[in-house]
């Protein structure tokens, strides 16, 4: 069986961070980031599920996932998968679109799922330059040229709909992302919502694609992330971000990440590139 390689850069001069997965077959859950992600298929077919859409993706097919869209995957051609992506934080995707359109408004895109040569060409051709250690004048201009391209392509609003509940929903999302690190009931979120149970848990899955426990999770996860970039160690990462215990951590981690912990955390101290 081909051995799984998972290498993960994080470039200071971007803002971002780049992963390489090679002959994986992890499925992933149905999860979100608060971040953008921008990835491509090398080999592979995974079943895909993106804000209760089915795809079947394949080599050369572009992913394209907002903050909060919610997605799983899994493989579903008894191969492995090669997968490159970059993450881009909300705050870098503005500078880049203040950059290309003159606004600081985070732009949306009309399809989560594209197949696109021209836009592969520079997405390959960028990530490998992240990968290298390439130079930063030159990865500077082929990061603002793709997002330029998939702005032009198929830029949209980045919010177009308001949701059913949308008061409560939001009231029930800054509760968990201020009390993430304490023990969180389902009546804890009715109270602050004012919803009954049934009701907040069919308009906030509906909203947000995830359950509000799903969702407190993935608010934990990307909690304990920013902790491991500042060095703190993941024992330490577990406790301050409410998880019960290391293990319980680190399973949720690596399986919305792709990742463990300790390797996710020596990104940042071993000069921004870690193999795992």
């Amino acid at each position: 069986m081909q051995k799984e390689i998972r290498t993960a850069c994080y470039d200071d001069g971007l803002h971002l961070e780049a992963y390489h997965f090679e002959g994986i077959v992890q499925s992933f859950p149905n999860h979100f980031h608060d971040y953008y992600v921008i990835g491509f298929i090398e080999a592979g077919t995974r079943c895909l599920s993106c804000k209760n859409k089915e795809y079947t993706v394949d080599q050369g097919n572009i992913l394209l996932f907002h903050p909060d869209d919610n997605h799983s995957c899994v493989q579903c051609d008894g191969k492995t998968l090669d997968y490159r992506g970059l993450n881009i934080p909300k705050e870098t995707m503005l500078s880049l679109a203040e950059e290309i359109t003159g606004q600081r408004v985070l732009p949306g895109f009309s399809e989560n799922v594209i197949k696109n040569d021209e836009l592969n060409v520079y997405l390959h051709s960028l990530h490998q330059m992240i990968m290298d250690g390439g130079e930063a004048f030159e990865k500077e201009e082929m990061l603002l040229l793709l997002i330029s391209l998939l702005i032009e392509q198929y830029g949209r609003p980045f919010r177009n709909c308001i949701p059913e509940y949308s008061e409560e929903i939001e009231s029930v999302c800054v509760f968990m992302s201020q009390h993430f690190a304490e023990h969180i009931t389902l009546e804890n979120l009715c109270k602050c919502s004012g919803l009954s149970k049934s009701t907040l848990l069919r308009v906030f899955t509906k909203s947000k694609g995830v359950t509000p426990y799903r969702y407190l999770q993935t608010v934990r996860i990307g909690k304990a992330k920013k902790l491991l970039e500042k060095g703190v160690s993941a024992a330490s990462a577990a406790i301050q971000t409410g998880f019960s215990d290391q293990s319980h951590f680190s399973n949720f981690f690596h399986m919305f990440i792709g990742l463990s912990p300790a390797a996710y955390g020596r990104i940042f101290k071993e000069g921004g590139r870690n193999h795992g």
